[in-house]
C-alpha cells in the first residue's frame, strides 16, 4: 500500500451557505501537508459520486479556485440525498465503495452532513475491516436545522439565522408601514422539520416589548389554533399589526404536520407542502386580516452574501480538523465544536465519536421557548446571538453581483465497471 494515500471529500443533504468554505478548508489543510497525504478528490454528488465512481482531481483547482469556494453558496461539489441501507441489506454498495477505494489509494473518507450523513459516515467506518481495506472515516457536521447532537452548533445554522433575522426585522419594517390601510399580518416560513432553530433565531429580531417577530411557531410546540388566532388579534390591536416566523416542521395537537404533502424523501422524511399559506389561511378565516406570506426556502440556505463571520469561522474550522483528525489516525469521529464561553463568545474544536451523533437529533430545550410558547427566552438569545455575529461579505464584480466560483473541474480515470446506484 502506497505511504501516501488520498483523500475522498464528499458533500451530502441539502447545502448551507458555507459548506463549500468548509470544502476549501480542507482542501487548503490537505496541501499544506503534501508529504503525508496525496490527492483530495471529491465525488460528484455526494455518496451517489463515490458510489459510480464520478471523482474530482482537485489537485487541478487552482490556489485562487480554492480560495473562492469559501465564499461561494451551494455545494461545489454536488450533493445527494441518498441514504446507504446497513452492510446486511445491501453489501453490494459497500463492496463497490471498497473497490472504488483501493482503485483509486483512497484511505480517508470524509463525509460532510448533516443526521443522515453522519449515519452513512459511521456505516463507512465500519466496513474496512470487514471488507479487507482498512479506511479512517470523518464525518463533518454541517446542517442549517442546527440538530446534530454533541456539538454546540452546526456550520450553515448561524448564517441561516442571521439571513431569517433580518429578513424578518426588515419585512416586519414594510408591514409597520402599510398596516393602517393595507397589510396587518406577514407571516415567513422557515426551514426546521423537526428542530425550531432556524424559527428561534426570528425572535432574535425582537429587543422591546411587541417588536417583531410577535409570534414564533415552533415544532416543539404543538399548534393550537384558538390560543394563535387570539395572539395575533391581540398583536394587531396592541401593534396595529403581527409578524409570525413558522417553522416548516409545526404540528397540530395530534403530532400531524399542518403542512404534510402525502410524500416522503429519499431519506424516508415527509415531504413538507409550504406551511405558510395553511396559517395565512387560518388568519384569514378566523379573523379576516389581509396578510401577505413568504416561504424562505432555498433562500435562506444560499445566502452566502450576508453570511455570519462566526458561521465562516466555524465552518473553516472543522474542515481543518478533519484533516488534522485523519493525520492522527482517528475515525469514526466527527470534529465538534464546544462552546467554551458565552460572554465573551469563545469556541473551540473537539473530536466526538459518530456513534453518539448519527441517528440523533437535538431539539429546541424547553428552558430556550417562552412561557406562551411564541417566542424565545433570554437564554436563548444568549446562546443565539453569538451565532450571528460579524460579516464576511463575498467579493463584488463590476456587475455589482457577487463574485462566484464554479470552477470547471477534471475528473480522474475510471477504472471500474460501470455501477448504478
Amino acid at each position: 500500500m502506497p505511504k501516501k494515500r488520498n483523500i475522498l471529500y464528499a458533500q451530502s443533504g441539502g447545502v448551507t451557505p458555507v459548506i463549500n468554505a468548509t470544502a476549501g478548508a480542507v482542501l487548503e489543510e490537505a496541501r499544506a501537508n503534501r508529504d503525508r497525504i496525496g490527492k483530495v478528490l471529491a465525488a460528484r454528488d455526494g455518496i451517489m459520486g463515490a458510489l459510480e465512481e464520478r471523482l474530482i482531481d482537485t489537485s487541478q483547482m487552482k490556489k485562487s479556485e480554492v480560495t473562492a469556494l469559501g465564499h461561494t453558496p451551494g455545494g461545489a461539489f454536488g450533493s445527494c440525498r441518498y441514504k446507504l441501507k446497513s452492510i446486511e441489506d445491501n453489501r453490494r454498495e459497500y463492496e463497490r465503495l471498497i473497490d472504488v477505494f483501493k482503485a483509486h489509494n483512497i484511505g480517508y473518507f470524509f463525509y460532510n452532513g448533516g443526521n443522515d450523513s453522519a449515519d452513512t459516515a459511521w456505516k463507512v467506518s465500519q466496513i474496512g475491516d470487514k471488507l479487507g481495506f482498512p479506511v479512517q472515516c470523518i464525518g463533518i457536521p454541517k446542517t442549517i436545522d442546527n440538530d446534530l447532537a454533541v456539538t454546540d452548533n452546526c456550520p450553515g445554522f448561524g448564517s441561516v439565522a442571521k439571513y431569517v433575522a433580518v429578513s424578518i426585522l426588515e419585512a416586519s419594517l414594510d408591514v409597520m408601514a402599510m398596516a393602517s390601510s393595507s397589510t396587518k399580518v406577514f407571516i415567513m416560513e422557515v426551514m426546521g422539520r423537526h428542530a425550531g432553530w432556524i424559527a428561534a433565531a426570528g425572535g432574535l429580531a425582537a429587543h422591546e416589548k411587541g417588536d417583531p417577530p410577535q409570534i414564533i411557531l415552533f415544532p416543539e410546540v404543538p399548534f393550537d389554533e384558538k390560543k394563535f388566532c387570539q395572539a395575533v388579534k391581540k398583536s394587531v390591536v396592541e401593534n396595529g399589526y403581527c409578524s409570525i416566523v413558522v417553522s416548516e416542521g409545526v404540528k397540530n395537537s395530534k403530532g400531524e404536520f399542518l403542512s404534510d404533502a402525502g410524500t416522503t424523501d429519499a431519506f424516508g422524511h415527509k415531504q413538507l407542502g409550504g406551511v405558510a399559506p395553511a396559517v395565512a389561511e387560518i388568519v384569514k378565516s378566523n379573523l379576516g386580516y389581509k396578510y401577505h406570506w413568504a416561504v424562505s426556502d432555498y433562500l435562506q440556505r444560499s445566502a452566502r452574501h450576508i453570511a455570519s463571520k462566526t458561521d465562516v469561522d466555524h465552518a473553516r474550522a472543522v474542515g481543518e480538523a478533519a484533516v488534522k483528525l485523519a493525520l492522527k489516525g482517528e475515525s469514526g469521529v466527527m470534529p465538534v465544536i464546544r462552546r467554551t464561553s458565552d460572554k465573551p463568545y469563545r469556541w473551540k474544536i473537539e473530536s466526538a465519536p459518530l456513534s453518539r451523533i448519527a441517528n440523533r437529533e437535538k431539539k429546541m430545550p424547553k428552558k430556550f421557548i417562552s412561557t406562551d410558547g411564541f417566542g424565545i427566552t433570554p437564554s436563548c438569545r444568549t446562546y443565539l446571538e453569538p451565532l450571528i455575529r460579524g460579516e464576511d461579505y463575498p467579493p463584488y464584480g463590476k456587475d455589482g453581483l457577487p463574485k462566484y466560483v464554479r470552477p470547471e473541474f477534471s475528473f480522474v480515470e475510471q477504472k471500474l465497471p460501470k455501477f448504478k446506484v
